[in-house]
């Protein structure tokens, strides 16, 4: 069957293909969205980069809960390669079938971003309590588990651990807090020889419809789903040079865009230094060239 007939839908970054009953084909793009709004402008290998480690970080957290991910061949894919199959060699994922949870799982190890702001306007951040005199960057005493709702359409909203509970159980919502701290912890363990602060991160969490087992889905510890700071220049009280889309942000903020579709395009030099901030974070995390990885589809091996 042509790989077109599976077609289920895109994501702001990545395409979903139904393969067969049991599994679903993903395949990131080199799309970027900003303020949730895709632009014009693709980053060169940005869906490759996102892949590779994607599937660096689910080898070296097996060990603390299971994953979506079987294959990442177009070999492997069932009914055999498609016909693209030199196009989605190092961008894909044949991943296994699962319900997600309606829920972001976001944990925060630094005051940055939403949360700073809320911190700013509260003392806490979404509704957790913090000692005062923190400054913008400062790490936290531990890192927080802060949920937030799954928009259709607009903004995702920041969510207590009550009302995470409300949406998805008691007790799979505690379940899924810890599994959450655990793999940051795990996440920042293995990024911070690499200079590189893992400051907060977004994860997809889903279970399996026959056990109900909890699956670690979609990607993980991206570019695009955390940000990573350069420990070198790590510096609290401002905003931290980072090597994630935070540079692509930046330059938005200095348009006239009032942060609705259709976004701007990307200049050159903004281009670049994405795509280059991508591949550092990469090689860095993975002790790995990426060069490697576009010619022999191999990641931190």
């Amino acid at each position: 069957m042509p790989l077109a007939d599976t077609f289920l839908r895109s994501g702001k970054v990545r395409d979903l293909y139904a393969v067969s009953d049991d599994r679903l084909l993903l395949v990131a793009s080199d799309r970027l969205s900003a303020f949730d709004v895709v632009l014009p402008t693709e980053i060169p290998d940005k869906g490759r980069v996102l892949t590779g480690l994607s599937r660096f970080w689910f080898a070296r957290t097996a060990d603390l809960m299971p994953n979506h991910l079987v294959g990442v061949a177009p070999e492997e894919v069932p009914g055999g390669a498609p016909a693209d199959a030199d196009d989605l060699r190092g961008r894909m994922m044949l991943c296994r079938r699962v319900q997600p949870l309606p829920i972001e799982v976001i944990v925060r190890g630094y005051l940055a971003g939403s949360g700073w702001k809320d911190y700013g306007r509260t003392g806490a951040v979404c509704g957790i309590p913090l000692p005062a005199g923190l400054r913008e960057s400062d790490r936290l005493p531990e890192p927080l588990f802060t949920p937030s709702t799954k928009a259709e359409q607009g903004h995702d909203e920041n969510i207590s651990l009550d009302e995470a509970a409300a949406l998805v159980g008691r007790e799979v919502a505690e379940r899924v807090a810890a599994l959450a701290i655990a793999l940051y912890r795990r996440g920042s363990e293995i990024a911070e020889p690499a200079g590189i602060i893992l400051a907060d991160t977004k994860f997809e969490f889903g279970t399996d419809p026959a056990t109900g087992e909890l699956i670690l889905i979609d990607e993980v510890l991206t570019p695009d789903s955390s940000r990573f700071w350069d420990a070198s220049d790590y510096e609290p009280g401002r905003a931290q040079a980072s090597f994630d889309k935070q540079y692509v942000r930046d330059w938005l903020e200095t348009q006239d865009w009032d942060k609705t579709p259709p976004g701007p395009e990307l200049p050159p030099d903004v281009v670049a230094g994405t795509r280059s901030r991508y591949v550092e974070a990469f090689e860095r995390i993975t002790g790995s060239s990426f060069q490697r990885y576009l010619d022999d589809d191999v990641v931190g091996e």
